[in-house]
């Protein structure tokens, strides 16, 4: 063993143990009993079997172990972005794709085309920068993957600035932070402007955060460890107080987390925000009100949501279209329009992964880099784990080609999308798709944009 470490050697690793004993011992506490002369017995904890404990302190342990279950935050609403969940929707057995027949697969991408004709499918460019990040880019020091990183979080500010979203007086939610870079650099993008929240949600512990460099007073950083999916925004205590106005930001939000972002958004936050007495389930069934009369408003109404718009905007970097749920999919009400259900949508967000199998050339040789600019937002990393599991399928070899399966999968991320977006627009918001970054870059490269739609604000009277 290593001078000053613990004298136990973990088989399982071929190593000794790494913990620093206390002063005077060989061992480790979790290896203590190894120099006891006793006949003390050590068990694993029930709540963690990683780790042991003596038998006989075995309840003094479980009230200070750090694996037992926390108290809920005060924001914490269970289930409150969920969705309506209908049990008769969702298919009991859900068949993999290379099970399907020719004939079955044909019919799909046939229902995928009809779905998809007179959508707007040849997306804009706005690949823009900032100068907040300029001394970066030009850093020799960043590898490739850093400076791919940076690059798609300079275009996302550009986009921001060009809404007119980066200004004082609000409070910045970055949905999956991960590290928090993104806030990171808006934080830098915003100058020494006043009045500025940041608020970054993520559900799992991470290292290597970036908050620490934050030193300006007049931003405030506060992590909220929550899955979004129970994130009740009314109810955390700084919004609570100061009702400043949201911007949603995120960068490669995988999946199901965009729908549920957005819901937290739209629906939990904007309609709720005077409701704070009710149940979850009441709010949810009337945000499906208030959507299906939102179309049919007057633009004159006094009782319009545009009068009080909590909202200021929703920037996300879109990816994994190949992790969305039927569940919380916000874009249900779009796909039964024109004729889907579950079992078409099960179908299209496992074929949306064609249009990246592209990647599995480059993750190879990615995955040897050093470079770490960002782990927990990696999008190679995502997009390597989807080709191997979904786009290389060999029973489709003979049928279609690989050109063939990218473009039906760009077809399944582009309906998957609108559906997205057409759920924003009957919620009062003008929503828009575009490329923010070049293929080359990611081939995750699809911003949605939402900012408060002019068309309901009530025009100056003549």
């Amino acid at each position: 063993a290593e001078p000053g470490r613990c004298a136990h050697f973990v088989r399982r690793k071929r190593r000794f143990c790494r913990m620093i004993p206390a002063p005077g011992r060989r061992f480790c506490g979790e290896h203590g009993h190894e120099e006891e002369q006793n006949d003390r017995k050590r068990i694993p904890c029930p709540l963690d079997p990683k780790h042991t404990v003596y038998e006989d302190q075995l309840q003094k342990h479980l009230k200070k172990c750090n694996s037992r279950e926390k108290p809920k935050p005060v924001y914490f609403v269970q289930d409150i972005n969920a969705g309506l969940r209908d049990a008769a929707e969702i298919p009991e057995k859900q068949v993999p794709l290379s099970s399907l027949s020719i004939e079955e697969l044909d019919n799909l991408i046939s229902k995928l085309k009809k779905a998809s004709n007179g959508l707007e499918l040849h997306l804009q460019e706005q690949i823009l920068s900032h100068q907040a990040l300029q001394e970066a880019l030009n850093d020799p020091k960043n590898g490739e993957s850093a400076f791919k990183h940076l690059k798609q979080q300079a275009s996302i500010l550009g986009n921001m600035e060009k809404l007119h979203l980066l200004g004082p007086g609000r409070c910045f939610v970055e949905f999956g932070a991960g590290r928090g870079k993104l806030s990171h650099w808006v934080d830098i993008a915003l100058g020494n402007v006043e009045n500025v929240q940041f608020l970054l949600v993520e559900r799992a512990t991470t290292r290597f955060k970036v908050d620490g460099k934050h030193k300006r007073r007049d931003s405030v950083f506060e992590r909220l460890q929550v899955d979004i999916q129970h994130l009740c925004l009314n109810k955390v205590p700084v919004l609570e107080k100061k009702k400043l106005p949201v911007v949603g930001i995120g960068k490669h939000l995988c999946g199901a987390a965009t729908d549920l972002a957005l819901r937290c958004l739209v629906e939990s936050y904007t309609i709720c925000c005077d409701r704070d007495d009710e149940e979850p389930a009441l709010k949810r069934s009337r945000a499906a009100e208030t959507e299906e009369v939102a179309p049919h408003s007057s633009a004159g109404n006094e009782s319009t949501t545009e009068d009080h718009k909590p909202i200021a905007g929703i920037v996300i970097a879109l990816c994994c279209h190949h992790k969305c749920d039927w569940t919380h999919y916000v874009g249900r009400e779009f796909f039964k329009s024109v004729g889907l259900g579950p079992v078409e949508f099960h179908y299209f967000q496992r074929m949306s992964s064609w249009a990246t199998c592209g990647m599995r050339e480059t993750t190879s040789k990615a995955s040897t880099s050093e470079d770490s600019e960002d782990q927990t937002n990696d999008t190679e990393e995502h997009e390597q784990t989807l080709s191997r599991t979904e786009s290389g399928s060999d029973t489709l070899q003979g049928i279609l080609s690989v050109e063939e399966r990218k473009e039906i999968g760009c077809l399944c991320k582009r309906l998957i999308d609108h559906g997205r977006v057409e759920y924003l627009q009957q919620q009062g918001y003008k929503a828009e798709l575009q490329y923010y970054t070049d293929s080359a870059v990611s081939l995750e490269n699809v911003l949605l944009t939402a900012v408060p739609s002019p068309s309901l604000i009530p025009e100056p009277m003549i």
